[in-house]
């Protein structure tokens, strides 16, 4: 739209005339502002209130938007929002259109908060989703990520942004702020630890989620992380400016992580003072402080360490995230300006059944000998539930406040008729008690997302959070007691793993007959539990980490060069639970694989075809996937790699023809000597297989 008189002539500032271009917009505004002005919309809030523009500030929302009381996100005063299951369990329904789904839900509810009259809380940058990648199932913010391969994370990032941007044209419902980059998966000395790789790791593994996130899900806004990359702080690192500005087209918000800032004087001790921090992060590119940081940004004006123009050129990529959200420009404009004048949405059912489908798919069965499972509910007579995960719905640090939240006690009660006694108790010796006599057993573990003990503690060895990592994968002894105690008294055990952690649960792998793995947080967790356990829905989830049988099978924590046998991409040893396991209460098989070419251009792509067919009496989910491995490259690479994947609903006897598209460009390395990707010239196989570690069918085909 061109601006005429007339519509100028309404405006008091150009930079107030939606019709001006966005850029001659920003540049007016920036004219205006004083520098006391600028310095403050270093801040997360980038209000002008003299010339009435009203910024917008953050919130977090890795799985669902956070009001709530354990990070006291709600500041005390918390409000009910719809709460899914951690991002490791949305993963795990390895189905991007529901993760997008979800993300819209979130966008909308934090438009609501924001803009309703009764609440007015909020703002609307949220920092979601996490594109860190999950190397170590030690990490103590495993829960936060998608798992531990960078193509399956990037594809369910741009699906959250995707979800938390909308699709309107010209706005964005909310921003979605990507954590933490980069290469940030340890929380003990992350604020001055340094984590260590080559470049072909930078470009190929640790950095793809956040570059497909800006390429393909379209966000304009990430966090740096703590940690140093090859000794230099993230903070201030020259990647963000060399690679996500002048390489992906990044050119909204960089922000510091919380107090990042100053521990680049107090922790890395990299400066050694405040105003040079502040200079350095400046002209590094940050243009948002999570920090008290204006006296140092002052001090390094006043001593010339950096300029107003420094400060200019930073601030417009703030004030272009604000024109996305409608923030400079008349409601009525705004697509999403209406947002918060209906019933509270976290009320409806419409999002209470959307939470029960995603915790329902993200459900994955690891074992089901002599088909223990699904229980016939009008035979079963009596069921102990017993264990430490039974009876509660918890939340993690990054969670909000469930209108109500079904513990899988209650999903198992409302489930069973009259006709079934239900016997619980989280005590371990009345539990034994009640083994006895129960026709089944349902014993829940697994870990407390928040530690128990709140900052920087957790209860025991095997627990982590946020700043403190994991120094066991085992389960917790107490735990582990009380099964195998209960394993002697009744073998009809069914064994059900709460947690957003891997765990080395041999002995349970080897002795129990059924054994199922669900996250925390979800309000609709013991219904969509229940709704498994007694045959509602099948299973169909699968792993997104690779379960170690032992802690010996992982390198060291701080090893950062993957190549050392971390991941299903480089670990020789046979695990406990393959990336992509997961079983189902029906059978699949797999048949007639083809290619839409045996010969792939380096500049095209070919589209991988397989029917597959359910094989079993019960309608069920299958994810197919595709994985990749270079037979005559003449660089390392990968056993193998997933390049693509696909979920699908099957009916009894049905057969689908699944395919899937392979772009040549997938299957490109970083050249170091000529800094691109380059496709080689060489044979490639395809395996089409259930997981990571079963493969169905194979062909090679040749890269031309």
């Amino acid at each position: 739209m061109l601006a005429t008189k007339a519509t100028v002539a309404q405006y008091k500032y150009p930079f107030q005339n939606p019709a001006l271009p966005t850029e001659d917009r920003i540049t007016n505004l920036i004219s205006l502002m004083t520098l006391d002005e600028k310095v403050s919309c270093l801040s997360t809030n980038p209000t002008v209130t003299r010339l009435g523009v009203k910024g917008t500030g953050h919130v977090e929302g890795l799985h669902g938007l956070a009001m709530g009381l354990e990070g006291n996100w709600g500041r005390k005063t918390p409000v009910p929002t719809t709460i899914f299951p951690q991002s490791i369990g949305m993963a795990e329904t390895w189905d991007p259109e529901l993760l997008q789904q979800a993300g819209a839900i979130e966008a909308f509810e934090t438009r609501y908060l924001f803009q309703s009259d009764k609440y007015h809380k909020g703002g609307l940058v949220i920092r979601a989703p996490n594109a860190d990648i999950g190397r170590d199932p030690r990490w103590g913010r495993t829960e936060e990520c998608y798992g531990e391969d960078a193509f399956f994370n990037g594809s369910l990032v741009v699906a959250y942004i995707k979800g938390l941007q909308g699709n309107d044209p010209k706005y964005w419902t909310t921003a979605a702020l990507m954590k933490h980059f980069l290469a940030n998966s340890n929380e003990n000395s992350r604020d001055s630890s340094s984590s260590d790789f080559d470049e072909r790791l930078l470009r190929e593994y640790y950095s793809l989620p956040f570059r497909m996130g800006v390429e393909l899900g379209g966000s304009r806004a990430y966090m740096a992380s703590y940690n140093r990359v090859n000794g230099v702080p993230q903070t201030v690192s020259p990647m963000l400016e060399d690679i996500t500005v002048n390489q992906w087209g990044q050119n909204g918000i960089i922000c510091t992580d919380g107090g990042a800032y100053r521990l680049l004087v107090n922790a890395h001790h990299y400066y050694p003072t405040l105003a040079e921090a502040a200079a350095g992060c400046i002209k590094a590119g940050i243009n948002q402080f999570l920090d008290t940081y204006k006296p140092g940004t002052m001090e390094a004006l006043q001593k010339k360490l950096i300029t107003e123009a420094d400060i200019d050129a930073n601030l417009r990529g703030v004030f272009r995230v604000m024109t996305k959200l409608g923030q400079l420009d008349p409601p009525e404009m705004v697509p999403y300006s209406s947002i918060g004048n209906g019933p509270e949405p976290w009320l409806s059912q419409k999002n209470r059944d959307f939470v029960r489908l995603i915790t329902q798919k993200s459900i994955v069965l690891l074992k089901n000998q002599d088909n223990l499972l699904p229980l016939d509910k009008s035979k079963l007579k009596s069921v102990a539930v017993v264990g430490p995960r039974s009876a509660e719905v918890l939340q993690d640090w990054y969670s909000g406040v469930p209108a109500y939240s079904v513990s899988i006690l209650e999903g198992i009660k409302n489930k069973v008729g009259a006709n079934t006694v239900v016997s619980h108790t989280t005590n371990d010796n009345l539990a034994l008690a009640m083994a006895k006599t129960a026709e089944t057993v349902i014993v829940c573990v697994g870990n407390n997302p928040t530690g128990n003990l709140g900052w920087k503690k957790v209860d025991g060895p095997t627990e982590g959070r946020e700043a403190v990592d994991r120094q066991s994968i085992s389960l917790d002894s107490a735990q582990e007691a009380l099964v195998k105690n209960l394993h002697k008294i009744n073998p009809h055990i069914i064994l059900v793993v709460v947690s957003n952690f891997p765990y080395a649960i041999k002995w349970e792998q080897q002795n129990i007959p059924a054994i199922i793995h669900i996250t925390h947080c979800s309000q609709e967790q013991g219904s969509a539990l229940a709704d498994a356990l007694f045959g509602d829905i099948n299973p169909g989830g699968k792993l997104v980490q690779t379960w170690p049988d032992t802690l010996a099978q992982l390198p060291p924590m701080m090893d950062y060069n993957i190549r050392h046998g971390r991941t299903y991409m480089y670990m020789k040893d046979t695990p406990l639970y393959p990336l992509g396991f997961g079983l189902s209460y029906t059978t699949f098989q797999y048949n007639n694989l083809k290619t839409s070419t045996d010969k792939l251009d380096k500049n095209g792509e070919v589209i991988i075809s397989i029917d597959v067919k359910n094989t079993g009496t019960r309608a069920g989910d299958e994810v197919v996937q595709l994985y990749v491995k270079h037979l005559k490259s003449r660089v390392e690479r990968p056993l193998k790699e997933l390049k693509g994947f696909k979920r699908v609903t099957l009916n009894p006897r049905e057969v689908q023809t699944v395919s899937i598209k392979l772009p040549a460009s997938a299957l490109a390395y970083w050249d170091v000597a000529k800094k691109g990707f380059i496709v080689e010239k060489e044979p490639v196989q395809l395996m089409v297989g259930s997981s990571s570690a079963d493969v169905k069918a194979e062909k090679n085909i040749e890269v031309k």
